[in-house]
């Protein structure tokens, strides 16, 4: 009579292919205890403690005793498996083809070592096909939890050496349903997750290979704090890119991580520094400081948000400190004004900008994705790995800056505002800086640099008026400054009474549009009709106001 013990799964015994029945829970407890271990002896003392664990009842050997001759009875029809009691335990002696378990990690063992993928992924399917459930399902005793914890991992291990074959062969379509079952059990195993992605981009599912590249970068983010490892983000940049290998049935090679050594154009976007900058000490220092944090904890990017009412110098300020940390990111800077409050009324796409950064890496149009996921997705693939600094200058909201940010270590963002990115530092971890007004002192500073001491020192009382009817603003008044350094027979007197009186400058620039935005006035011709008066916004937040007065027209 043959027998067969089942245990991956609810413990089964069959004779002759017929269930019998083996007794209550304890009673399976002690079988379980001695085909874990078949054909070895195992202790009295072992079992006991395997039945119960730290909750032993009074005479459990006795109770040990009394289960297994009840099960010597059971196996009592055949030859092929008995209880045998030898010295200080006993011994459940049985071919080990005979217990699931036993042909399991047999058949496990002879895919590692088979000598063609035909053969081993015939001996993992077979070897899978053994389980019907959790092993040891009914049961629920400390050891018994370890060992079918242990068998998990072995099931696991099999079933993901089986599925790198299925998809080097081409049957992504099979695939699909059983890989999304297995991440929604282990949704933070980055090899099940990578196979799934190859399955659904096999199948020409790529929005949904993507989707779930996010889904498990989130779930890392938020239970474990890193980032995927360098195989599935290599993964996502092939997936990113189409590479043709990944569709191809039998020539798809394992993800490998990705190179360190820096390949293409290293990107140096940062605007000039300016010549003449006062100030900001307190500041600077703050940035350096966000700096050498990120040093001490580099599991992610980092994100310092600067903001400050129109002319304060935010972009001045970031473009420094910028130029000043340079070297600490090797493999480039990246730059972008986002035109929050363009004159023009409109903002940057940020699909605008991540284009922009991809084609200053040197991507290749054909293999820049569609749609702003695929492409934040390939612009953060392509700084993994990678120290780079990203200043994002002008920013509308938080919604306008998210896809552009970093998504790596070693990485650093710092953006501009005129708003307070409040979402940016609640969600993303920002680090905000508000930047506020230049001092008096800074502002003769500022001026004296552009315009030299013995020309303030000359008239200190209009340097005072100039300063004042400027708000100490940074970029109102450097174009002060710059209408006296391009007239030098003008006194700085007739500057002063023209900021004081709202007429034009000079020569013909209106020095109240720069506080609203200075850039715009700039731009305009020579001897402009005079624009409206705009020193009354100066000190509020940004808004309709503000934008339509800084529109020529």
């Amino acid at each position: 009579m043959t027998v067969e013990f089942r245990v991956l799964g609810d413990i089964e015994v069959r004779i002759d292919h017929r269930v019998v029945e083996v007794g209550h829970v304890r009673q399976r407890c002690v079988l379980a205890a001695l085909l874990v271990d078949a054909n070895q002896t195992v202790p009295v003392d072992q079992v006991v403690d395997r039945v119960w664990g730290n909750r032993v009842p009074q005479r459990a050997r006795n109770a040990v005793a009394g289960y297994l001759s009840r099960l010597r009875r059971v196996l009592a029809g055949t030859d092929d498996a008995r209880i045998v009691r030898q010295p200080g335990g006993y011994q459940l002696a049985v071919d080990p083809r005979a217990v699931d378990l036993h042909r399991f990690q047999e058949l496990a063992r002879g895919a590692r070592t088979a000598g063609d993928t035909a053969t081993a992924a015939t001996l993992m399917d077979e070897a899978l096909s053994l389980w019907r459930g959790e092993a040891f399902a009914t049961l629920d005793v400390p050891w018994i939890n370890a060992v079918r914890e242990a068998l998990g991992v072995q099931k696991l291990a099999v079933l993901l050496d089986r599925n790198d074959l299925a998809l080097d062969r081409g049957q992504h379509a099979a695939l699909v349903a059983d890989l999304s079952a297995a991440v929604a059990a282990h949704p933070l195993d980055e090899r099940l997750t990578g196979q799934l992605m190859r399955a659904l981009y096999g199948c020409g599912r790529q929005a949904e290979a993507l989707q779930h590249y996010d889904a498990i970068r989130l779930h890392l983010a938020e239970e474990v704090g890193v980032d995927p490892g360098p195989a599935l983000r290599t993964l996502h940049l092939r997936i990113l890119m189409a590479d043709p290998a990944l569709t191809v049935g039998a020539a798809a090679p394992a993800p490998q991580p990705a190179p360190r050594q820096v390949k293409g154009p290293v990107p140096r976007q940062l605007p000039a520094s300016l010549r003449w900058f006062a100030g900001r000490d307190r500041e600077l220092t703050a940035l350096d400081t966000v700096l050498a944090e990120s040093r001490e904890h580099p599991a992610t990017a980092v994100i310092s948000a600067v903001s400050g009412t129109a002319g304060v110098g935010k972009t001045a300020l970031a473009v420094r400190w910028a130029h000043r940390v340079a070297d600490r990111f090797p493999d480039g800077q990246l730059h972008v004004n986002l035109r929050g409050c363009d004159p023009g009324g409109a903002a940057m796409d940020p699909a605008e900008a991540v284009r922009g950064f991809l084609d200053a890496f040197g991507v290749s149009p054909q293999r820049i994705p569609a749609g702003l996921a695929a492409k934040t997705g390939l612009y953060r693939s392509l700084l993994a790995g990678r120290r780079i600094l990203v200043l994002l200058d002008d920013a509308r909201d938080a919604a306008q800056v998210r896809p552009l940010l970093p998504g790596s270590p070693g990485c650093l963002a710092i953006v501009t505002s005129r708003v307070r990115l409040t979402d940016l530092v609640a969600a993303d971890g920002a680090h905000p800086l508000m930047l506020g007004l230049l001092s008096s002192a800074e502002s003769r500073d500022l001026l004296r640099w552009r315009l030299g001491a013995e020309r303030l020192a000359a008239e200190p009382d209009a340097v005072e008026e100039i300063i004042a009817r400027c708000e100490r603003l940074p970029q109102a008044l450097a174009l002060a400054a710059a209408q006296a350094a391009t007239d030098p027979c003008a006194s700085l007197a007739t500057i002063a009474a023209s900021l004081r009186d709202g007429r034009p400058g000079p020569d013909g620039y209106d020095l109240h549009h720069p506080a609203a935005d200075v850039r715009t006035v700039l731009s305009w011709p020579r001897h402009a009709p005079r624009r409206p008066h705009a020193a009354p916004l100066l000190g509020l937040p940004p808004g309709p106001d503000i934008c339509d007065v800084a529109r020529p027209g």
